[in-house]
C-alpha cells in the first residue's frame, strides 16, 4: 500500500513537472518606464512571450493601437548578467529564448516614447502573456537521426544502382541472345536455300541423264 502510494505520488510529480504553464497579466506603463518581471527557469527551456500594446487616446478616452508605439524586450540572467534578448518591435509581438543556464531571468519591458517638458506624458496598457515549459531540442540526437536516415538513403541508392545494373545486364544478354538467335534463324534459311538449290540441280542432273539413257535405247 505505502509503495503504491509514493508510485502514485510520483507520477504526479512527473507529470506536472512535464506541464507547460502560461502566466497571463496586463498592467499599465508611461514614457520612460520599464516593467520587469523575473521567472525562475530550468536550464535548457523555451520561454514564449506574446504582447499586445494600447495607448491611451484622449479624444475617444479609450485605449487602442498607434503604429508609432514600439516595445523593447529585454530578457538577462540575472546570475550572471548575460543578455538573452535584445529586441525592439511593433504594439503587438512575440518573442522567444531558450534558457543556457537554470536560475531566475528578469524579463524587462518599455515603450519607445520619451518624456518631455512640452509634451504630454503617453499611458499605456500592455497584455503580456508568458508560456514557460517544453525543453531545448537534443541537436546531437536529430544529427545521429539524421546521419542514420541519410546511412539508409545511401544503402537504398546503392541497392538501387545494383537492380540497374543488373536489368542492364540483362538487357544486354536479351540482345546478345536475340542477335544470336536471328543469326542462327538466318543461317537455317540459307542452308535451307542451299538444300533446295542442290535438289533442284540433282533432280535436273538425273532427268537429264535419264533422258539421254531412253534416247540411247531407241537409237539401238
Amino acid at each position: 500500500m505505502l509503495l503504491s502510494t509514493r508510485l502514485n505520488a510520483l507520477l504526479i510529480l512527473t507529470f506536472l513537472s512535464c506541464l507547460r504553464y502560461v502566466s497571463s497579466l496586463h498592467f499599465y506603463l508611461d514614457a520612460d518606464e520599464k516593467r520587469c518581471f523575473v521567472e525562475e527557469l530550468p536550464s535548457d527551456t523555451v520561454v514564449e512571450g506574446h504582447y499586445r500594446a494600447l495607448e491611451w487616446d484622449e479624444s475617444t478616452k479609450l485605449y487602442s493601437t498607434h503604429d508609432d508605439l514600439g516595445i523593447q524586450v529585454d530578457v538577462d540572467e540575472m546570475s550572471t548578467d548575460e543578455p538573452v534578448v535584445r529586441s525592439r518591435g511593433p504594439p503587438e509581438g512575440r518573442f522567444t529564448f531558450t534558457s543556457h543556464e537554470a536560475g531566475d531571468h528578469s524579463i524587462c519591458l518599455s515603450t519607445n516614447y520619451t518624456a518631455g517638458f512640452f509634451t504630454a506624458s503617453k499611458h499605456i496598457k500592455l497584455y503580456l502573456d508568458i508560456v514557460v515549459g517544453g525543453t531545448k531540442r537534443d541537436v546531437e540526437h536529430d544529427r545521429s537521426h539524421v546521419g542514420e536516415v541519410a546511412s539508409k538513403i545511401r544503402d537504398l541508392n546503392e541497392r538501387l544502382s545494383a537492380i540497374r545494373r543488373e536489368q542492364q545486364f540483362q538487357r544486354e544478354r536479351e540482345a546478345s541472345y536475340r542477335d544470336l538467335s536471328e543469326l542462327t534463324n538466318a543461317r537455317a534459311v540459307y542452308y535451307t536455300l542451299a538444300q533446295i538449290v542442290v535438289l533442284i540441280a540433282t533432280c535436273t542432273w538425273q532427268l537429264r541423264h535419264l533422258r539421254r539413257f531412253f534416247e540411247e535405247r531407241k537409237m539401238r
